[in-house]
């Protein structure tokens, strides 16, 4: 039995490319049965219309509260009725509104080592912190906890001493896309015994 993956996605969409990908070309037992995007600019949209995914853009609404937020976007995804529910560059805090709604279902990538870095800018402060490494995770959310759910994969990216931001995030991106698709490969198989 394939899974079903909701994709939650804010920007360029590449994550959410590897995925559709793999499980088109087999290396995925999933089908990416839609994406939702908070921002109706993301390129993440015009690659999921590209691809035939059905697509949701939901941002808040003036005065919303994040749980109502949270609540609304939950009811949006749970119509597709997702196996898991992917976080790839999803640049929103979720509540427990909507991580409720999914328990043991939602998973995150950030591209940092457990740990270290949590939040936004991680590439460019594991740079600025001079450390010899970085790399990706993909976990568990359970709770609004950040970057801090069970592990399901990782994966060290070394820092090279001629760095910049832009080589550094091309070698962690291209990690990213790489774990991404094999843990959830691990979570179908494990779905499916």
């Amino acid at each position: 039995m394939t899974i079903r993956l909701v994709v939650l996605a804010s920007g360029n969409g590449s994550n959410f490319q590897a995925l559709v990908d793999a499980s088109r070309d087999g290396r995925l037992d999933a089908e990416v049965v839609a994406l939702v995007c908070n921002r109706s600019d993301a390129f993440v949209v015009e690659r999921a219309a590209s691809e035939g995914v059905p697509t949701s853009v939901i941002g808040p609404s003036a005065g919303e509260s994040r749980p109502d937020f949270d609540a609304r976007l939950a009811a949006t995804v749970a119509l597709a009725t997702p196996d898991f529910v992917v976080l790839a560059g999803w640049m929103r805090m979720l509540s427990m509104a909507f991580l409720g709604c999914f328990p043991g279902r939602v998973v995150n990538l950030h591209p940092a080592l457990p740990g270290e870095f949590p939040g936004t800018h991680a590439i460019e402060r594991a740079l600025a912190a001079g450390v010899g490494r970085t790399g990706v995770m993909v976990h568990y959310v359970p709770d609004e906890g950040m970057d801090d759910g069970p592990l399901i994969a990782t994966a060290e990216v070394e820092i090279l001493p001629d760095d910049t931001v832009e080589s550094l995030s091309a070698r962690v991106h291209a990690c990213e896309r790489d774990v991404l698709v094999s843990a959830l490969q691990t979570l179908a198989t494990t779905q499916n015994p």
